[in-house]
């Protein structure tokens, strides 16, 4: 048998599978999916098998042996495997990529290398002859080697020190050979448990074997005869304040069993979750359930687009969805923006379903990924809730996939790979028969027009969205149709609160008037009234400010020098409790400086205003008051998330400050105001996409207020009160901000009318770097042109110089083209690109192509 194996090697040339023969022994433990340690070269490397066959396309005399199998349980799945081929096609990356993102860093290949003695070393020391003289230390390494067997080439050096050049020669004469091998990062967890025999009575005659002094071993037996379970060793030693030689002891006399008993890491160890029960929906939330059920019931494909406001209880609808997905006998996938993985939504789920449930998400630590996949792998639960990287649970009958908050940015990853999430888990349900439910109170742009595709082609004249029929039909939806997806969705809409409870009103407060008035605080007057209300009234307050930090940039007055970061070509952002000057892009920081480094000035001050500033304002004006930040700095440790909301739920502040955290997915019933620092930060970033992402951020952190019985409030302050996504926000009017921003959309040629592809190129030198953008763009505009026949579908635009020019020292410029229709055009740029490949090599130019981009940057 002969496995095709796709090796750990990503490049051009080994982008491909490669023929290895399947030894005897290792016939009944491979598959496809299954991780293996090749020979490749002179090094054995990391590859997954992804086929397997009678023949090989080379002489069999040709053809290598599998060195290793690394997992007993194939770590991938057929369909995964698949899926990787399809992603690779998709978003033009090696196949090893996808892959390698499939897995858990656990399992990514840690390459050791050894040395062991080789059989020329016999034959130099026969040659010498035992007592001869010799004049360096060749013999002194070899007997080294020999007495360990094998020896981690690291130490090896370390210990011959000044001897590297000895022991590489010793490498090429076969007197030494050098080995690789392949571990995991991280291994299973295994701990000494206990285990008493299975009759007490047993334990009963040893207690009377025991000498008189024996009283803590005594102890131990009679704790044994009276908790018959095993018991970890540490914990029984705990328990009973005695030390492990005690316990040992009795192991050793044979009258209990003492085991390595591997044992899965548990995040939520120790926490006890309320089981909960299903409520009882309302009219909206029943009538969106019943097409979801159906799907499910029917074991069919389909995707919903469930627009629902926030609080109008779409995570009931997905629990009960996801229960009918369980008495089916299949699995279900539930991911959740980074920022939103709360505690809150852990518990909802674990409530309802308890150990079914594994979470995945970068908050865990190495081993507890690790662990909470093998689970999955393992078919110990049928429930994932987790980020991104969530989508590729090994489950083999899926039935539901969930994305709540299905518009956020973090669902697409910006590095290699660069995948969407959403288009994933519309590929993987394709596969598996299973619904997919697309949740938000804000949809993307994108989502809604698929949506709105579906219900012009059904000919729904009132479409659910509205009485005014599809937005797309008024602003040349012909046009939009050229980039129609064969996989249009269903919308669902709930446009009502659970218990009819009102969206809060928003105030917009223009802090242009403010400062005519005099007012140069960071709070507005309402806002200020507002805040002051509520403490007296014991009620809680939400306070959204989209940057960390303590002051965005710091100046010299005398000169206008600007402190940047060395690196990069973006200002330092000012952090107080640290004293220093830090770059949110590469992480460079220096202490903060007393004098302009520029004209020796010490007037030297700070300007704009981050979540740190914030805070020391609310303590200045507002004495007493009691302030949580969450950020980026004060969310670093494992389980402060968890610490901090706990607090505020418990009421032990009066203030959540915070950035996007804070922006949704948080349910305090005493919440009743929301403040918005500034509404303009996003508004004003270099990106098509600025004003959609204002709407869904002020709409999401304004749904936090007035959950529950008591009323809420929001303050928007913001410098530009009249820009259309600002307005349409603060009258949580959806439709109207739809309208206006698909005639911008559709003026500049953007999605949902064009699909996009944007290339960055980087390098340390600006010549390099423009002579190969523009002939990168040159080519690719050739090929546009020869294979299209010169149609109009598609624009190549630049190269110019990227909205952040420089970071981590290398200069970037980017070329976007902007398409409809014509689905081969990504294979054109990535053909384009490998024309390049040997440039690349030679003159270390980077070229990355991202594929339906959501960050321009």
């Amino acid at each position: 048998m002969i496995a095709n194996v796709i090796v750990d090697v990503p490049a051009k040339q080994t982008n491909r599978t490669f023929d290895y023969i399947i030894p005897d022994a290792m016939r009944g433990w491979l598959a496809i999916g299954s991780r293996v340690g090749v020979p490749f070269g002179p090094r054995v490397v990391q590859g997954f098998v992804v086929s397997m066959s009678e023949r090989a396309d080379v002489a069999a005399s040709k053809l290598k042996p599998i060195a290793q199998v690394m997992d007993l349980v194939p770590p991938l799945t057929p369909e995964l495997v698949e899926l990787a081929r399809w992603m690779s096609r998709t978003y033009l990356c090696h196949e090893i990529t996808a892959l390698q993102a499939m897995i858990p860093g656990a399992l990514k290949a840690k390459y050791e290398r050894y040395v062991t003695l080789g059989g020329a070393a016999d034959e130099e020391a026969a040659a010498q002859g035992f007592g001869q003289l010799s004049f360096d230390n060749r013999a002194d390494i070899a007997a080294f080697v020999r007495s360990k067997e094998h020896v981690p080439l690291e130490q090896l050096l370390e210990r011959f020190a000044g001897d590297g050049a000895l022991i590489q020669s010793m490498i090429k004469s076969g007197e030494l050979l050098e080995v690789q091998t392949i571990k995991n990062r991280l291994s299973a967890k295994k701990v000494l448990v206990v285990y008493p025999p299975e009759d007490p009575s047993v334990l009963e005659a040893c207690v009377s074997k025991l000498p008189a002094g024996a009283k803590r071993q005594k102890e131990v037996l009679e704790h044994l005869i009276r908790n018959p379970a095993p018991v970890r060793l540490t914990e029984l030693a705990l328990e009973l304040n005695v030390g492990a030689g005690t316990v040992k002891g009795l192991a050793d006399k044979g009258w209990i069993g003492l085991r390595e008993t591997e044992v899965f890491r548990d995040p939520y160890a120790g926490r006890e979750f309320k089981r909960t029960q299903p409520l009882p929906f309302t009219e909206e939330q029943a009538a969106v359930f019943e097409p979801i059920q159906a799907a499910l019931t029917a074991v069919r494909h389909e995707v919903f687009l469930l627009h629902g406001v926030t609080g109008s209880g779409k995570t009931e609808v997905y629990l009960q969805a996801i229960r009918q997905c369980l008495d089916q006998g299949r699995e279900a996938i539930v991911l959740v923006p980074e920022i939103s993985l709360t505690p809150q939504m852990v518990e909802r789920f674990k409530g309802r379903f308890g150990s079914e449930v594994a979470v995945l998400h970068s908050r865990l630590s190495n081993g507890e990924r690790y662990d909470e996949w093998r689970k999955i792998a393992l078919k110990q639960v049928r429930v994932v809730i987790g980020a991104r990287s969530a989508i590729f649970a090994p489950f083999t009958s899926l039935g539901l996939i969930i994305i709540d908050e299905e518009h956020e940015t973090s669902y697409k990853q910006e590095d290699s790979p660069k995948y969407h999430a959403r288009e994933v888990a519309i590929e993987r349900a394709i596969r598996h028969r299973a619904a997919v439910v697309l949740g938000s109170a804000t949809p993307s742009l994108e989502s809604y027009y698929r949506a709105s595709e579906r219900d012009d082609r059904s000919g729904a004249a009132g479409r659910q969205a509205g009485p005014g029929g599809s937005p797309f039909a008024g602003v040349n939806a012909g046009r939009a149709a050229a980039v129609a997806h064969p996989s249009a969705y269903r919308l669902l809409t709930m446009k009502e609160r659970v218990q009819g409870r009102p969206l809060p009103p928003v105030h917009l407060v223009d802090m242009r008037e403010e400062l005519k008035q005099g007012n140069r605080s960071m709070f507005s007057r309402p806002l200020y009234k507002a805040i002051e209300e509520r403490l007296e009234k014991k009620q809680q307050v939400v306070l959204f400010l989209n940057r960390r930090g303590y002051s965005t940039f710091v100046m010299c007055r005398e000169c206008g020098h600007t402190l940047g970061c060395p690196h990069c070509d973006i200002s330092l952002t000012y952090h107080q409790s640290s004293q220093t000057v830090r770059c949110h892009y590469c992480g460079y920081a220096e202490p903060q400086a007393r004098t302009c480094p520029s004209c020796s000035s010490e007037h030297i001050r700070f300007f704009g205003t981050g979540t740190q500033k914030v805070e020391e304002e609310l303590g200045k004006l507002f004495p007493g008051i009691r302030v949580i930040r969450m950020d980026v700095d004060t969310t670093t440790e494992k389980g402060s998330h968890e610490k901090l909301l706990t607090m505020f739920r418990n009421r032990e502040a009066d203030v959540l400050l915070g950035t996007q955290m804070v922006a949704k997915g948080l349910d305090f019933p005493d919440v009743t105001l929301v403040g918005v620092i500034a509404a303009d930060t996003v508004l004003n970033l270099p990106d098509f996409r600025a004003g959609e992402r204002t709407f869904q951020l002020l709409t999401q952190v304004a749904g936090r207020a007035g959950r529950h019985e008591l009323p809420g409030e929001v303050f928007v302050q913001t410098y530009t009160p009249e820009h259309y996504s600002i307005v349409t926000a603060s009258g949580h009017d959806y439709e109207a901000f739809l309208e206006e921003e698909l005639r911008m959309r559709e003026a500049g040629g953007y999605p949902p009318y064009y699909r996009l592809i944007l290339i960055t190129i980087s390098h340390e030198q600006i010549p390099m770097l423009v002579r190969t953008a523009e002939s990168l763009v040159g080519h690719i505009k050739e090929l546009l042109l020869r294979e299209t026949d010169g149609s109009d579908d598609a624009m190549v635009l630049g190269p110019v110089a990227s909205p952040i020019p420089r970071i981590k020292d290398r200069y970037r410029f980017q070329c976007m083209i902007k398409y409809r229709g014509d689905s081969q055009l990504p294979s054109l740029i990535a053909k384009a690109a490998e024309a390049f490949d040997d440039v690349c090599r030679q003159h270390n130019v980077q070229i990355g192509i991202d594929v339906d981009p959501q960050l321009l940057m």
